[in-house]
This record gives structure tokens, sequence and C-alpha cells, in this order.
């Protein structure tokens, strides 16, 4: 491993992306702590505190929310706008002839999900900045109507910036450049971390500071083997003739279908489900109707409770994993892309037999991919549970977050490597 990164080091297109990627983190986080103007950030941090839903919608901003600086929505919206594509080229043929167009219709797609980034920002933000001025302790302290439009102008230009650094990154081939924004956020709020449990700490918490740590190396291991895991499904190309003689031997080959194909998209899914109800019942807790607001009480009492809101939350991330794989994967085009480059999966007919057997191949192997994503993300509350405290938590979406940004980083520049490689040969 060492050798590989100073072979990577040794390289000068890999090492000026190295130091391009960091000096990009450096702006990002100067940015992330430029709070604006009329925000109480010590009552924001408590209610950002009290609240678990809230909390996570912090971990996928990149962790800007908690200071409501001037990248405060992160690469939020930006990748709202990109899941919003993926699921109307579902119901609109029309977007799904030019997914298929390859690296031109992809760059299209790319480019409508920009321009629909500007409105779900201003509306995120809107919507931020309504639910703050719901809240019981007083955050928002401006009521200014200039000042509100200036507050969420500077928002969306924040994360039409973080948009346009993300991009950047993702030129340099060292991984890809939204997914590291959202890794720098979560490495940054380490420090504060280990600072406040450190402050708490006493003799009597060695044994919750091994458990917790089995339980980081567990599952950091769990993550690795569920994310390089894969069902190698066996694919035979027929003979072909070569003009000159009667035919040549066919080639076997396989079909690496992976265990998660999801990410994380399903945890935020999941998380964006659970936030609708949380923010309507918010505002409704001031409304005039006696019953609306017996109603609003109930359903945030209801998701304060931990094991209903874990029970949700895992059901919700173990649905969405299923909804998801539905939409990327597509077992009726890899079956036509088959049968016209001559291949077959031994013993299944081509057509629609080959479709129905890869659906049932994934289906299967997605399930163990759902329930480690269900317990990656209900994993805090299970450890807070059973230790009884809230300074040291192991974060499963976080350490899901970092290490597939790492590994993805690190393929990304073995793949440089190798084509280096063949260049010299």
């Amino acid at each position: 491993m060492w050798d590989k990164l100073k072979q990577a080091w040794q390289v000068k297109e890999v090492r000026n992306g190295l130091l391009f990627v960091f000096a990009m983190m450096v702006i990002f986080r100067v940015a992330a702590n430029i709070p604006l103007p009329g925000i109480d950030l010590v009552a924001l941090k408590r209610f950002f505190d009290a609240n678990q839903v809230l909390g996570l919608l912090n971990l996928f901003s990149g962790g800007t929310i908690r200071n409501f600086s001037v990248v405060a929505l992160g690469v939020a919206p930006y990748i709202t706008a990109s899941i919003i594509f993926q699921l109307l080229a579902m119901i609109i043929p029309r977007l799904e002839e030019i997914q298929k167009d390859g690296e031109q219709g992809q760059r299209r797609i790319n480019q409508w999900s920009r321009w629909l980034t500007v409105p779900l920002a201003f509306i995120q933000s809107f919507s931020l900045l309504a639910l703050l001025r719901q809240s019981q302790v007083p955050i928002l302290t401006t009521t200014s109507a200039l000042q509100i439009t200036m507050i969420i102008t500077a928002v969306t230009a924040g994360t039409l910036f973080l948009m346009w650094i993300g991009e950047l990154i993702s030129e340099k081939k060292v991984g890809n450049g939204i997914s590291i924004i959202i890794f720098a956020g979560i490495v940054s709020s380490l420090p504060d971390h280990l600072t406040k449990f450190i402050s708490t700490f006493d003799q009597s918490q060695y044994l919750t500071v091994a458990v917790y740590a089995l339980v980081a190396l567990a599952t950091i291991a769990g993550v690795v083997f569920i994310s390089e895991g894969q069902r190698n499904v066996p694919v035979q190309y027929a003979r072909q003739s070569n003009g000159q003689s009667s035919a040549v031997g066919g080639v076997a080959s396989s079909l690496p279908l992976r265990v998660n194909l999801t990410g994380v998209i399903p945890i935020i899914f999941a998380v964006s489900l659970l936030i609708f109800p949380s923010v309507i019942a918010q505002y409704l807790t001031r409304a005039r109707s006696e019953w609306l607001v017996t109603a609003a009480t109930w359903v945030l009492t209801t998701l304060q409770n931990q094991v209903i809101y874990g029970t949700l939350y895992f059901l919700l991330v173990v649905t969405f994993t299923y909804f998801y794989t539905s939409i990327v994967f597509h077992p009726d085009r890899i079956a036509e892309n088959l049968q016209k480059q001559g291949g077959f999966i031994p013993g299944i007919r081509p057509g629609k037999p080959t479709s129905e057997y890869l659906t049932n191949v994934i289906n299967r192997i997605t399930l163990g991919g759902a329930l480690f994503l269900g317990a990656i993300a209900v994993l805090p509350l299970v450890a807070q549970a059973f230790t009884g405290t809230t300074t040291l938590a192991v974060g499963g979406t976080s350490l899901l977050i970092v290490v597939s940004v790492v590994i993805e980083s690190i393929k990304q520049i073995q793949s440089q490597l190798t084509m280096r490689e063949y260049d010299v040969y």
C-alpha cells in the first residue's frame, strides 16, 4: 500500500491532482466557517443537537448547516437534482434515450441537473429559514425581507460554488468531487467530537471506549466487504467466424453484480422522508386549530422516540435500497446487449429468461446490502442505547461515506498508475 502511495506521489499528474484537491478542501473549509448574519449560532447548534434527523441533514450537506455559513446547504441541492433526473428517466422515455447516448447524453443530463440545482437551493434555503423561525428558541435574529432575501441568495451562490469545486475535483480523476466535499465535512467534525469527549472523559469510560473502537473497526471492515462484494455471473460468448477458418472458439467471461449498487442514496431518501413530517409538524405547532397542534405535537413526540424512529429509519433504508436498485439496474437492457454481442449465461436462454434470471440474482444479493445499510444507519442509536453515552458515537453513515470515498479515490489513482505503466511498455 505504501509503495503504491509513494509511486502515486512520484507521478506528476497524480501529485498535482492530490495537491489541487487539498487546496480546494482548504477553500471549502474556509467558506464553511464564514457565518451569515442574522443567525444565533449557539442556539442553532443546540437545535441541531436535539434533533437526530436534522443532524443527518447536516451530515449530507458536508457539515455546513450547523454553522449556517455561506455554503450552508453544501451540495445537498445538487444531489437532490441528480436523484430527481434519475427518477424522471424511469417515467419519461425521452430522458431514458438520452441516458443511453453515453457520455454526450450524460453531459446533457448533468447540465440540466445544474440548472435544477438553482431553484432547489432557493427552496431549500427558504424552507430552512422558515423552520428556524418556527423553533421555540429564537435562532433567526432578523425578520427583514431584504436580509432574508440576501441570506437565501448567498446560500444559493455558495451551493453553486461548491458544485463548481466538486466538478473541478472530479476532472483531476482522483475521486468524485461531490463525495470528497461531503468527506471533508465529516472529517472536519472529528476534532470537535474528540474535544467534547476528552473534556467529559473519566476512568469509568475505558470499557465504553473499547466497545466503540471495536464497533468502529467492525463497521469499517463491513463497509469494505460490502462495498467490494460482488456476484460474478458466468457469461459465454458464442463461436465466431474469422473469415478464413470455420470458426473461432467461444470466450468465457463474467458479469459482475455488486452487492451494494446504491451507495448511500437509500439513506438520503430515508432521511428526506423522515425530515418531511418533522418539518411540517414544526410549522403546525403554532397553528390556531387545536387539533392541528395536537397532531403536530404527537408526530414530533413519536419521532423523538428512539425505538420508533430507529425502526422506521431501518425499514425505509431497506425499502429504498430495493427501490433505487430497480432504478440503476436494468436487466432487460443487459440481456439485450448480451444477445446482440452473442453472449449468453450457461443454462439460461437469451432474452427474457436471461432478464428474469438477472432480476432474481440481484434481488437475492441486494437483501444483504439492504440489511447492511439499514444496520449502518441505525448503528449510532443502538450504540447509544447500549452504552448510555452520546459524547462518543460511532456514526455508521459517516464511516460508510468516508470508507467509500477512500476506496473510490484509491481505485481512480490506481487506474491512472496502471495506464501509465502501459504507456511505459
